[in-house]
């Protein structure tokens, strides 16, 4: 294990390298910093859900990773419309408490569209880690329970900024 977690730390800490090239935007657009811890949270969150369902799919012999596979579908279906209702929510949430702190240069909807856009995309992503991930530790012999979880957050964390400043990058 001590090589998964030692190459997650890495993958981490381009993360915060990513949120420290983009820090002029997020200074100018405060609404977007406000909206970074939560995204990158609900990214991880998303994956864990998927992953942990997944892990306990494989214990009980119900996942057969085939593209018909009902679990992984059903899962997956679960997992973008928890980040439909819950992404734009947090984008009104985050224009909100800007907006009552000190005012804010982005519109409502422009941070709402922003948060929908990249939980889409943050939900796609994490349906394909939580299932390549639980694959390969499937595949390999490893307790999916040990290895999917810490990978998979790990990974949906550091695609979570990745995807909101490509989603600012895009809109604003």
């Amino acid at each position: 294990m001590l090589p998964v977690l030692v190459a997650l730390t890495l993958v981490e800490l381009g993360s915060g390298l990513v949120l420290d090239t983009l820090q002029a935007t997020l200074l100018r657009f405060p609404s977007l910093l406000v909206l970074v811890p939560v995204t990158i949270g609900l990214a991880g969150n998303l994956g864990a859900i998927m992953a942990s369902r997944l892990s306990t799919a494989t214990h009980l012999g119900l996942l057969a990773f085939e593209p018909d596979d009902e679990t992984i579908l059903g899962n997956a279906i679960a997992t973008a419309a928890l980040a439909a209702t819950l992404f734009p929510l947090v984008g009104a949430g985050a224009w909100a408490v800007q907006a009552l702190l000190a005012g804010t240069r982005l519109t409502l909807m422009t941070v709402v569209l922003v948060a929908t856009l990249s939980g889409a995309a943050l939900a796609t992503l994490a349906v394909v880690v939580s299932v390549a991930a639980t694959y390969v530790a499937f595949r390999v012999g490893a307790d999916p329970d040990d290895v999917v979880l810490p990978v998979v957050t790990n990974v949906c964390d550091v695609l979570g900024v990745l995807v909101l400043f490509g989603v600012v990058r895009l809109l604003v």
